[in-house]
């Protein structure tokens, strides 16, 4: 792959990454709930200058301009998050809930949350049934877990089914999960949510690298924001028809049996669906060698991105997917910020590459 890229030009604004993260995290956007998410996205591009247009479902598609308009490149990483919905208004004054995405109700025990309904919205907590240790004894630490074992307890006066649509609860109604957002002066961030928002602010802030140094791309590459990854239809329907190579950006699965880096750049070779494209993750990899970027490669055998989703879909582009390191994914989860630093790196100097059909 021919290198493009001056060293000197360099230059990641880290606090604009940061930054950016911080205000993602305050804006509830579980999957089909995710408009205040869009919003914010398309000033900060207007901001920067980037032009863009929306999908018929809120999508996002921006074009950063190249020397060659196609077939051109894409970056892709989502707003949506996880959350929950109302299921049944319970003869309690409580709300039985089911999850939006793919996650354990054991994270969901002791959290703070909105309930968003047709006219306001609520404040609550996900509690288990057995709730009370003065009144349940032992049986707190003994009761299954799972979403039936858990209700979600309204701020509101609230004892019955009559009360709750007094006050305008409905089934369907959406929940979104307090992200408690932890920013620490030795880099580690503590979060809900930092799937995929953490993504996010990486793209937007190599975007913002290219902008402010005056790079000319090579080719054109568009930035895609999906808004339905975390139920598996991502990146299925915004792509542009001469997209030849597009790269998810996403978390790793920092654990025990896997290969994953908490402090740089994690490049997949696999996940569920199978492998990535091979030349263009390989010509990945090469740019972390050449640029100094610490990296790891890793197989995520659990994981789905919008690589899988675009490619099911029909789209005959090469995909790949670069994450940044993520401990306790769709829990309570933990980055670093020189993981997001080497993820930024990796994307700019990915920009300004040439693409894999002339390289």
């Amino acid at each position: 792959m021919q290198k493009t890229y001056r060293p000197e030009e360099l230059r990641i604004d880290m606090d604009y990454v940061l930054g950016t993260l911080r205000k993602l995290l305050d804006i509830p956007s579980p999957t089909g709930f995710t408009d205040a998410a869009e919003r914010f996205c398309c000033e900060e591009l207007e901001r920067l200058g980037i032009p863009y247009d929306l999908t018929r479902r809120g999508a996002i598609r921006a074009d950063l301009k190249g020397r060659r308009n196609t077939p051109d490149r894409a970056l892709v990483a989502h707003i949506d998050t996880l959350g929950a919905q109302v299921k049944r208004l319970k003869e309690n004054g409580r709300l039985e809930i089911v999850r939006i995405g793919h996650w354990s109700a054991r994270f969901a025990e002791g959290s703070r949350c909105t309930i968003f309904t047709d006219t306001g919205q609520y404040r609550g907590t996900i509690l288990p049934l057995k709730a009370s240790g003065h009144t349940y004894g032992d049986d707190v630490d003994t009761q299954d877990t799972g979403w039936p074992y858990v209700e979600l307890r309204v701020d509101a006066r609230c004892d019955s089914i009559a009360d709750l649509v007094a006050h305008g609860i409905n089934v369907g109604d959406c929940v979104a999960i307090d992200t408690q957002p932890e920013f620490l002066p030795n880099g580690f961030i503590n979060a809900r949510h930092l799937d995929d928002k953490a993504g996010v602010a990486t793209m937007l802030g190599a975007a913002k690298a290219v902008l402010d140094a005056g790079i000319e791309l090579p080719i054109d590459c568009h930035l895609l924001f999906t808004i339905s990854e975390e139920v598996g239809s991502g990146a299925s329907s915004v792509l542009h028809q001469d997209v030849a190579e597009m790269v998810t950006i996403d978390n790793a699965t920092v654990a025990p049996g896997q290969n994953s880096y908490e402090y740089g750049v994690t490049v997949a070779m696999a996940d569920s669906t199978g492998p990535f494209d091979r030349r263009l993750t390989r010509s990945l990899l090469t740019l972390c060698q050449d640029y100094g970027i610490p990296h790891q490669r890793d197989i995520f055998r659990y994981y789905r991105c919008d690589s899988a989703s675009a490619i099911e879909a029909g789209s005959d582009i090469r995909t790949a997917l670069v994450t940044f390191g993520l401990d306790a994914s769709h829990g309570y989860e933990r980055i670093h910020a020189d993981s997001l630093e080497a993820l930024t790196r990796l994307l700019v100097v990915y920009l300004q590459s040439q693409p894999e059909d002339s390289a």
